[in-house]
């Protein structure tokens, strides 16, 4: 576009110091009377050529104003293009920071219950552990309880039915014995009969040590007032009290091994409304239980 600038202001410049003594200077693009024309042929071409020359220039010009128009629009546009390239990449490490940041708390998150877990599945473990060594040691205790149960019917197998009764409940051994067998009524003084099944019975426990023992007096609901008794629970703990003594006192049995205790009459096996009834109620039940000693310590040690 120079270049073209440059040669033609050179044959505007050259036609001018050719005509300018003896024509009159035309614009560019004016047409030259042919009467006018002063130098023949080469000036005619010459004219002519520069006529091309000046419309090329004009094309040259609009289009080059049309190129610094789209260049305008080029430049605006990429700088509107460039600004939303670096609102994107803003973004962009906005939400990068965004998801490391989530990616570290679910990270995070993750461990904390990955260590959560782990815990509970050891915490369950020993637990299964411990249920495990209580579930042998109940069979153990249950396996005691059932040889007993036989030591104690074989060894008072010469007592009647009705004087005296051993099962198992709950897990425990009850020796069940009668009024008839042990006391007179209204005596807390052990029978001579009486003083022979608990002998049989202290034989038995002493070769067991491992069992604790509890001695539970119990009447019929028929009240009593003595000078001794002022009601049945006097009776039934003073009773409980008395064949204690007998199993301790005369069989040395060991005492810390046994409780003794009264329920009076608030715990039947029948009613009270039939002598039958009243007969099964006046009675001393001797309640035989394996140590638990074994579970206590597995608890405590948790």
């Amino acid at each position: 576009m120079k270049t073209l600038k440059s040669t033609v202001g050179l044959i505007v410049v050259s036609s001018a110091l050719l005509l300018s003594s003896c024509v009159p200077t035309y614009k560019c693009g004016d047409p030259i009377p042919e009467k006018k024309i002063i130098g023949g042929k080469k000036l005619k071409n010459l004219v002519k050529e520069r006529d091309e020359l000046c419309t090329n220039l004009k094309t040259e010009e609009t289009e080059n104003a049309k190129l610094t128009s789209d260049l305008t629009a080029l430049q605006t546009e990429h700088k509107t293009l460039q600004g939303d390239h670096e609102k994107l990449n803003a973004k962009y490490k906005g939400l990068i920071d965004e998801n490391m940041s989530q990616a570290d708390q679910y990270s995070k998150n993750l461990k904390e219950k990955s260590e959560e877990l782990a815990k509970k599945e050891q915490l369950l473990a020993d637990r299964e552990k411990a249920l495990k060594e209580m579930q042998q040691i109940i069979a153990r205790k249950d396996s005691v309880t059932n040889r007993l149960n036989d030591i104690l019917r074989n060894a008072l197998l010469g007592f009647n039915s009705d004087e005296l009764s051993v099962e198992i409940k709950n897990g425990k051994v009850y020796v069940s014995m009668s009024d008839k067998l042990l006391f007179k009524s209204g005596s807390a003084a052990v029978e001579s009969k009486g003083v022979e099944a608990l002998k049989v019975l202290a034989d038995v426990l002493n070769k067991n040590a491992d069992i604790d023992i509890l001695v539970e007096g119990h009447t019929d609901s028929i009240p009593i007032k003595t000078a001794l008794f002022k009601d049945n629970w006097d009776l039934s703990v003073i009773r409980a009290t008395s064949i204690t003594r007998t199993l301790t006192d005369d069989y040395k049995v060991a005492a810390t091994r046994i409780t003794a205790s009264g329920k009076g009459d608030v715990f039947p096996k029948a009613e009270n409304s039939t002598p039958e009834g009243r007969a099964k109620n006046r009675r001393t039940e001797i309640i035989l239980s394996p140590k638990l000693d074994e579970i206590m310590n597995l608890l405590n040690s948790k």
